[in-house]
């Protein structure tokens, strides 16, 4: 047997492995009951659907919340994230190895063990029961993987590049923008992935912080998963990991090293 087949079955094997998981919700999100000891649904219905996608379920409305949490937590990440990454990446000082420690600490604590004190200190701030409060707590699972990832990035940048295109009159958003960007723009795509995923799983943290004001597609899914709903239960997951996929393969020429601005990014 060939390597190319062998990798042709195992790419097989994991995207099925993936998938099946999937399976049980799909049919969920279209039965109209679904009982034991029957192997699937006797009668099929929309109305799980209907109702998912309808203004009473409250299920797009925290779709966009979720969105736009998600997306306002990358955005600071990466702002934060590219100079700690350069800084990481390219020197050496006293305490680099404490840093990294800390640095790695928030994303190998449980956020179960870290919301309790989170929520009394954004208490005293006014910060609980808001939007501004659940990107601030999403920082902390999603920093880590943003400014390790630019850490790499940066440990293979030469910034010779840099002081020739001073040098020769570019200002710092121009030596930015043309010489930076693209080098360690693969690197910040996938950090950027990475951080949008880890945001829009959060449950705990949203719950805690976000007080039951701030309704993200998490917390909504999970009230119907606690009432017994599994047909909108089904839907609403579908809805839940679309973006990710979505996203994911919109990134993935990238992320498989098939894009020209990828061997730019990681070359030496």
């Amino acid at each position: 047997m060939t390597v190319a087949r062998l990798q042709l079955m195992a790419g097989v094997v994991l995207a099925a492995a993936l998938i099946a998981p999937l399976v049980p919700l799909a049919i969920w999100s279209f039965a109209h009951g679904w009982r034991f000891p029957d192997l699937m649904p006797r009668q099929y219905s929309l109305a799980a659907w209907t109702f998912a996608l309808s203004a009473q379920s409250g299920v797009l409305s925290s779709l966009w919340t979720t969105f736009a949490i998600a997306g306002a937590t990358t955005v600071v990440a990466a702002v934060i994230g590219l100079p700690a990454g350069r800084a990481l990446g390219l020197y050496d000082f006293p305490g680099k190895r404490i840093v990294l420690l800390l640095l790695i600490a928030p994303a190998l604590v449980p956020a179960i063990a870290i919301a309790p004190g989170l929520h009394a200190v954004f208490l005293h701030l006014g910060l609980s029961a808001s939007w501004t409060g659940v990107v601030l707590a999403h920082l902390i699972p999603v920093i880590p993987y943003m400014t390790l990832i630019l850490a790499a990035a940066f440990a293979r940048f030469d910034p010779v590049h840099e002081d020739q295109a001073r040098s020769l009159g570019a200002r710092p958003w121009q030596v930015f923008r043309h010489i930076t960007l693209p080098m360690i723009g693969p690197s910040l795509l996938i950090g950027s992935l990475f951080a949008f995923l880890v945001s829009w799983s959060q449950y705990l943290l949203t719950l805690v912080i976000g007080g039951g004001k701030v309704q993200t597609l998490p917390l909504t899914l999970y009230s119907f998963a606690a009432a017994g709903r599994n047909d909108i239960t089904g839907a609403i997951a579908l809805i839940y990991i679309l973006p990710g996929v979505v996203v994911l393969i919109f990134t993935a020429r990238r992320i498989t090293g098939r894009h020209p601005s990828l061997a730019r990014g990681l070359a030496p």
